[in-house]
C-alpha cells in the first residue's frame, strides 16, 4: 500500500498536518501504527471475500453430492449475501459500542468457526448453517474495513487508498472461483473450507497480536425491534425474488406474500429509525441519506451489484452447463477478469483524485451495459477467448465503478455517521447482490425451461444490461464531494 508512514512511535496518535475541505492542500501523512491497523484490516477482508466467491463453481458438484436441486443449491450463495444483509445493519451499533479489536476478533473468530464446521458438515441443511455463520463474521468486517479507513486515512489520499483496497476486494473473488476449481479437480468440496480455515486462523492470530484501538466506543442502546424488522424485511424480499418464475405458470403465492411481507417490513423499519433519530440512538441512521452524493453513490452501487452478482452466478453456469467446461477451467477463464480489477484499482484510485468521479464511473457504466449485452449474445459455440475478453471488460466498468462510487459516497460524512454509512452502503449493497442473483436465476430458470438453455441465458443477461442502464443515468451525476477531516486517536 503506497501510504506514507510517520516516524512517530505507535504509541502515538495518527498526527497530521491540516488539509482543507476536499482534499486540496499538502498530502497528509499516517502513523505506522494507522498503516498497520489497515493492512490488518485488508489481509482479513481478503480472506473472507475469498470465501464469499469460492462456492459458485462448485454448486453444481454440491448438487451431485448432496442431492439437492438447483434452487435450493442456490440458497449457499443467498443465503450468505442474505444474512450479511440481516447483520450488517447492525454493524453501525457494533463498531460504536465495541472496541475495535473485539470487533475484528468476533467477525473472525464467527468467520473460522463458520468455515470448520462447513469443512465437516454431513449435508445440506448444515452446510447452510456454516454458510450463515461465516456470512456473519463477514458481515462485520466489511464496515470495520471501511470506518476504519475513514477514520484514519486523510480525504486527499482516501481515493488511492480505496484503489488500493480494491486488490483485496476484486482479486479474492476473482481467486475464489479459480480456487475453487483447482480444489474440485483433485479433492472433495470439502477442502475447499480446509484450504481457507488456516488462512483465516492466521489472520485471527495476527489481528490479536498487533490491532489496536481507534476512537472511543460510546454507550448506545440496540433497538432490537429494529433488528427484528431486518429479517422480514430483507428475507422476505430477497425470498420472493427468487421464486418468482420458479414454474411456468408464473409467480406463486409464496412469491407474493413474501414480497408484501418484505415490502411492509421494509417501510416499517424505515420509520421506525426515523422515529429513534429523534429520540435516540437508530439502528441504522439514516441522515447519511441527507448528502447528495451518499445517495447517488450508493444508488449506482446497487445497480453495478444487482448486474455484477447476477454475472458472477450465471457465467460459471454457461461454462459448464453449456460449454461443458470442468470446473478448474471455469475458474481460470474468470481470473483474469478479476484480476484486471484488482491490479487496475490502485491506478484508477490516483486518476480519480485527480479529476473526480465523473469521468471514470460515465465510461465505466457504458462499458457495463456494453459488456452484459454482449453476454447477452453468447451461444454453444461462442469462443472462450471472446468470453474473457467480455469478462475482462465488465471488470473494468466495475472497477471504474466501485473506487469513485465509494469514496464519492462517503467522503462528506461527519464522522459520527462513518459507521452508519459503511453499514448502509454494505448492506444495500449485499441485498443488491442477492435480489440481483435470486431475480436473473429465476428468469434463466423459467426461459430455458420452456426453450432451453442457452435461450435462458439471453434473457437473463439482456435484463442484466437493461438493468444496468440505470448505471449510466446515476453516474452522469457524480460530482466530486468535499468533506472536513477529523483524525482519531488510535491507541
Amino acid at each position: 500500500m503506497p501510504t506514507d508512514v510517520s516516524s512517530k512511535s505507535p504509541r502515538e496518535p495518527a498526527q497530521v498536518a491540516q488539509t482543507p475541505a476536499g482534499g486540496a492542500g499538502p498530502s497528509r501523512k499516517m502513523s505506522r501504527e494507522s498503516v498497520t491497523i489497515i493492512v490488518t484490516l485488508l489481509v482479513a477482508t481478503f480472506v473472507v471475500i475469498l470465501n464469499e466467491t469460492i462456492m459458485n463453481v462448485a454448486l453444481q458438484r454440491l448438487m451431485v453430492d448432496l442431492r439437492v436441486d438447483a434452487p435450493t443449491v442456490q440458497w449457499l450463495s443467498t443465503g450468505f449475501m442474505l444474512t450479511m444483509a440481516v447483520v450488517i445493519p447492525t454493524t453501525g451499533f457494533i463498531l460504536q459500542r465495541l472496541s475495535t479489536r473485539a470487533v475484528f476478533m468476533l467477525a473472525m473468530g464467527l468467520f473460522s468457526g463458520g468455515t470448520l464446521l462447513a469443512a465437516v458438515a454431513p449435508g445440506f441443511e448444515i452446510l447452510l448453517l456454516a454458510r450463515i455463520v461465516q456470512a456473519g463474521g463477514t458481515a462485520i468486517m466489511l464496515p470495520l474495513l471501511m470506518t476504519t479507513i475513514l477514520t484514519l486515512v486523510p480525504v486527499a489520499r482516501r481515493g488511492a487508498v480505496m484503489g488500493n483496497v480494491s486488490i483485496a476486494i476484486s482479486v479474492a473473488p476473482a481467486m475464489g472461483p479459480t480456487v475453487s476449481g483447482a480444489i474440485l479437480e483433485h479433492f472433495s468440496w470439502r477442502f475447499m473450507f480446509v484450504f481457507v480455515l488456516p488462512i483465516a486462523l492466521a489472520a485471527l492470530a495476527i489481528g490479536a497480536r498487533y490491532l489496536t484501538n481507534i476512537g472511543e466506543t460510546k454507550k448506545t442502546r440496540l433497538d432490537a425491534l429494529s433488528v427484528v424488522l431486518t429479517v422480514p424485511a430483507f428475507g422476505g424480499l430477497v425470498y420472493g425474488l427468487s421464486q418468482i418464475g420458479g414454474g411456468q405458470s408464473g409467480p406463486g403465492s409464496p412469491a407474493v406474500i413474501a414480497l408484501v411481507i418484505g415490502a411492509a417490513a421494509m417501510v416499517a423499519f424505515v420509520f421506525r429509525q426515523l422515529r429513534l433519530q429523534k429520540s435516540s440512538a437508530p439502528l441504522l441512521d439514516l441522515r447519511a441519506f441527507d448528502f447528495r452524493m451518499f445517495t447517488v453513490s450508493v444508488l449506482l452501487l446497487v445497480v453495478a451489484m444487482i448486474a455484477l452478482f447476477g454475472a458472477v452466478i450465471l457465467l460459471p453456469l454457461y461454462l459448464q452447463e453449456i460449454r461443458g467446461l470442468k470446473s478448474l477451467e471455469t475458474g481460470l477463464v474468470l481470473l483474469p477478469g478479476g484480476l484486471a480489477m484488482g491490479l487496475l484499482g490502485p491506478f484508477i484510485g490516483r486518476i480519480f483524485d485527480k479529476v473526480g468521479p465523473l469521468p471514470l464511473t460515465v465510461t465505466g457504466s457504458a462499458l457495463l451495459v456494453l459488456s452484459l449485452f454482449q453476454f447477452s449474445l453468447l451461444d454453444a459455440n461462442t469462443s472462450v477467448a471472446w468470453i474473457i475478453a467480455l469478462h475482462v471488460g465488465l471488470s473494468l466498468g466495475l472497477a471504474l465503478i466501485f473506487t469513485p462510487a465509494f469514496t464519492t459516497g462517503l467522503n462528506p460524512l461527519p464522522p459520527h455517521l462513518y459507521s452508519h454509512g459503511s453499514a448502509i452502503l454494505s448492506t444495500l449493497q449485499q441485498v443488491a447482490g442477492a435480489a440481483g442473483t435470486a431475480l436473473l436465476v429465476s428468469i434463466y430458470a423459467v426461459v430455458a425451461a420452456s426453450a432451453g438453455m442457452v435461450a435462458g441465458m439471453h434473457a437473463a443477461f439482456l435484463t442484466a444490461a437493461a438493468i444496468a442502464l440505470a448505471a449510466v443515468v446515476l453516474s452522469t451525476l457524480m460530482r466530486k464531494t468535499a468533506a472536513a477531516e477529523h483524525p482519531a486517536p488510535v491507541h
